[in-house]
């Protein structure tokens, strides 16, 4: 029987998807879970695709059945247990096999076991895989970590499975040890950015102008056919029209208004904190959905502060206040892209990865969460100019920002003025008005600093700088 091009560890749901994937794009390919009973029950129900699948019980048989050098991904949950398959499989692999983490790891640990690895003979590649369930099953986006001859064995193999945008494969190498995660880190963190600010858009709609989920799901389907088309924008449309099957009523009306998160948020905004990168709009993300979660907390407050006593919102043109929201959201996402690759090029510098920025932005064209038209845009702009400080300086997105300022000033404005939350917005609009604002106020604080604490300041006029504390006061 002819050996697997590739195996893969843990059939939860995760794991079958990519296996089904990678058998019908016709690379053969080779099972195992941690209990028989489900690697036989996903072999049954694999149908046509029996063929394509080598189903293993023992780790020993599963490895035998894998070409070498073995590329082998493990799905299973990030973490310890992760660790603890490595251990166990580690026995039976050879001289330049591929181990290859395939979940939604934290870089930290990724690079952690490639070091660990990499006087063993083995290799370890930390793989990115976004587009959750559906992604795996029928094409992913792929964010690829390891060395480049590790790349090399499993590329043929990963380039079918990929998702197409246009026939180009959404997968790339993109540097070594944690770069993949860490891409797909910042990915989720951007997803949330844009996730919390479509929240947002349409708590104006429902709470400041009144609207029903249908009319507000209408908006956003107008919206998805011009500069906003993207796969968030398209199943907020679809999620606001559905109906809860047993009340009749709008499903989103029926969901308790509390949002979950994993993680990859919160690793994103800690990344950008540890480099000094500003990603206001990703930690405002991730803030707005770990207060959603003080349910309990929130409605006391209510009773006890009230809702803020401001008028109702009230728009004399609604037509020009809904093309002002589009524009802000619009005006909202270039921030959350912007402060996402900046936090990039900066891990880039400081792990030696060399982070394609272009390829970055091609390969999640299609495939994953946040795909979007924008993403052509941003390509276009990181090819012209792959040196830029920041997208938003680039030619095409300076010329948006432009364009969308008075929009987003605008709806922020409504909004604070009519207590209705956008702290991802109103972060977008702080994050401007400060990057593009050559003299700002930090020179104050620089001020105090040295006067509590002797720590030096660089002058306006070039001289050597003062060191305080000044006397026993500010004029000492």
């Amino acid at each position: 029987m002819a050996q697997a091009e590739i195996g893969l560890i843990g059939l939860g749901v995760m794991g079958s998807n990519l296996a089904l994937n990678i058998a019908e794009k016709g690379n053969r390919i080779a099972v195992f879970n941690r209990t028989v009973a489900r690697t036989k029950e996903f072999y049954e129900e694999a149908g046509d695709l029996k063929g394509q699948i080598v189903p293993c019980d023992t780790i020993e048989d599963f490895v035998a059945a894998i070409r070498p050098p073995r590329p082998i991904i493990i799905m299973i949950q990030a973490g310890a247990a992760v660790d603890q398959q490595m251990e166990l499989l580690r026995p039976y692999l050879e001289k330049n096999d591929i181990m290859i983490d395939a979940g939604n790891a934290n870089f930290r640990d990724t690079m952690r076991r490639f070091d660990a690895l990499k006087d063993s003979g083995l290799t370890f590649i930390g793989m990115g895989v976004s587009g959750g369930e559906e992604g795996a099953r029928h094409g992913p986006s792929i964010m690829v970590g390891g060395t480049e001859d590790s790349w090399k064995r499993v590329e043929k193999v990963l380039t079918s499975i990929a998702a197409k945008y246009k026939d180009e494969p959404c997968v790339a190498w993109l540097g070594e040890n944690g770069a993949g995660h860490f891409v797909k880190t910042i990915h989720n963190g951007i997803e949330y950015a844009d996730m919390q600010m479509i929240a947002e858009i349409y708590g104006i709609l429902r709470d400041g102008l009144k609207m029903s989920a249908s009319e507000i799901s209408a908006v956003f389907g107008e919206w998805n056919k011009g500069r906003l088309e993207s796969y968030l924008i398209e199943i907020t449309e679809k999620v606001l029209a559905a109906k809860d099957p047993i009340s009749g009523s709008p499903i989103v009306d029926m969901i308790l208004d509390k949002a979950g998160q994993k993680g990859t948020g919160k690793w994103s905004a800690i990344e950008a904190q540890n480099m000094g990168v500003p990603a206001t709009g990703i930690e405002a993300a991730v803030a707005a959905r770990s207060i959603s979660s003080f349910k309990t907390e929130r409605e006391a407050a209510e009773k006890i502060l009230g809702l803020p006593d401001v008028p109702a919102l009230q728009v004399p043109d609604k037509a020009a206040f809904l093309k002002d929201l589009e524009s802000a959201l619009l005006a909202g996402k270039i921030g959350a892209y912007a402060q996402g690759f900046a936090v990039m090029s900066a891990a880039s510098k400081e792990y030696g990865w060399n982070l394609p920025m272009p390829v970055i932005a091609k390969i999640w064209r299609a495939g994953c969460i946040i795909r979007s038209q924008f993403l052509d845009e941003i390509t276009s702009a990181f090819t012209e100019a792959p040196d830029a400080a920041n997208l938003i300086v680039t030619p095409a997105f300076a010329s948006m920002v432009k364009e969308t300022d008075g929009a987003l000033r605008r709806v922020v404005s409504a909004a604070a003025l009519h207590g209705l939350p956008v702290p991802a917005l109103a972060s977008a609009l702080g994050y401007f008005d400060s990057y593009r604002r050559g003299r700002g106020t930090a020179n104050v604080i620089q001020a105090q600093r040295d006067f509590f604490g002797a720590h030096g300041f660089d002058r306006v006029d070039g001289a050597d700088s003062h060191h305080g504390p000044w006397g026993s006061g500010l004029n000492g």
